[in-house]
């Protein structure tokens, strides 16, 4: 783990990629992905402004004495990353180094964490301080998977945009609360 952790990136350094792959794509990947970087850039940013720290979730972080290190696997274009790693990114800043692994650049990384079979994201990895794996959680909280299971379960009543909207809203009103809570019991 300390070879893909030596690999991350800061948290500009991952806005700075996205930023150039949306103004200069030089795949047709990127080209492919521009709407889904613009949207990914601008939550973020969103993210950023309106995610302040919760003072008990502080707490219970300060109260697990957690002395290890977070690695995010994520790709900027991701609508669930969007949401989730800016707020882990301020919740952890002056506590436990934080580090984002790109995903689509190496797949070894994402292949040791998949959610059902799928490269999902983002998945953060929480660290020992020796980068012995101690959890991993993703790529969303408990209420978005229940959206997607609602989601795939009838997607003719439930249809994919009404789903992506709702887990937008969702993430717009939680502001990462749930995501950070869910990880701090994985701590």
């Amino acid at each position: 783990m300390k070879e893909y952790w030596d690999k991350g990136i800061g948290f500009e350094e991952y806005v700075h990629i996205g930023r150039q792959r949306l103004e200069s794509p030089d795949n047709q990947k990127d080209i492919d992905y521009k709407q889904y970087y613009e949207l990914g850039l601008q939550r973020m940013d969103r993210t950023l402004k309106k995610y302040t720290p919760d003072e008990e979730q502080l707490k219970i972080l300060k109260s697990k004495n957690f002395d290890g290190k977070i690695l995010i696997i994520s790709e900027a274009w991701c609508g669930d990353a969007s949401a989730t790693v800016p707020a882990l990114i301020k919740f952890f800043e002056g506590k436990n180094e934080v580090r984002i692994f790109l995903r689509d650049g190496d797949k070894t990384l994402i292949n040791q964490f998949l959610t059902n079979g799928t490269e999902s994201i983002p998945k953060v990895i929480i660290l020992n301080d020796d980068f012995t794996v101690k959890n991993s959680w993703g790529p969303r909280p408990q209420y978005g998977k229940e959206l997607l299971l609602k989601y795939k379960a009838d997607p003719e009543g439930y249809p994919k945009d009404e789903f992506y909207n709702d887990l937008q809203i969702y993430y717009a009103k939680n502001r990462g609360k749930d995501a950070v809570q869910e990880i701090l019991e994985l701590l």
